[in-house]
C-alpha cells in the first residue's frame, strides 16, 4: 500500500533517478505510507486525503535527497551541508514533529483531557452542579468544572 506513485516522487527530484535509485524510491515510499498509517490512520490507497500523498511523497524526497544521512560533504573547495536536527532519524523515512500533526489532525487523533466523575463502589453520585471555567486556547467552548453544593469537593 503506497499513498503516492513513484511518478510522483520522481516529479520532486531534481535528478533522474538511476536503477538502484528508483528500488530504493519504491522502498521509502512504501515506508512513508506505513508511516502516514500509523501517525494517522490506515486510509484506503484510492481515498486518502491529498496531504497524505503530499506528506509522504516530501518524506521520501527528503530521504531520497540524503539516503545516508550525512551532515556534511566535502569535494576539493565545495561544501555541502544538511541540516542534522533530526538527529538519530536522519538518513531514514521520517516525519517531522509538524507533519505528525498533520497526520494525526486529519485522522481525528487529537490529544485532548478530559474530567470523569469517580465515586466509591455502593455509594450514591452525589447532585452536581456543572460550572465552566475559561481557557485561553478555546474561548468558545470553556472547560467543564464538576463540584458539589457544599464545595469543590
Amino acid at each position: 500500500m503506497a499513498y503516492a506513485t513513484l511518478d510522483e516522487l520522481k516529479g520532486r527530484l531534481d535528478w533522474e533517478p538511476d536503477e538502484d535509485e528508483l528500488r530504493i524510491a519504491v522502498g521509502a515510499l512504501d515506508d512513508a505510507s506505513d508511516l502516514a498509517a500509523t501517525y494517522g490512520r490506515d486510509w484506503p490507497e484510492n481515498s486518502a486525503p491529498r496531504l497524505v500523498r503530499t506528506l509522504v511523497l516530501k518524506s521520501a524526497a527528503r530521504y531520497m535527497r540524503n539516503p545516508n544521512g550525512y551532515t556534511q560533504s566535502r569535494a576539493g573547495d565545495e561544501t555541502l551541508a544538511w541540516s542534522d536536527a533530526h538527529g538519530r532519524d536522519a538518513g531514514s523515512v521520517y516525519f517531522t514533529r509538524e507533519e505528525i500533526r498533520l497526520l494525526e489532525n486529519l485522522a481525528g487523533n487529537r490529544a485532548g483531557l478530559t474530567s470523569a466523575p469517580v465515586i466509591a463502589w455502593g455509594s450514591r453520585p452525589q447532585p452536581s452542579q456543572t460550572g465552566y471555567v475559561p481557557v485561553d486556547y478555546s474561548p468558545a467552548s470553556p472547560f467543564p468544572l464538576f463540584a458539589d453544593e457544599v464545595g469543590p469537593w
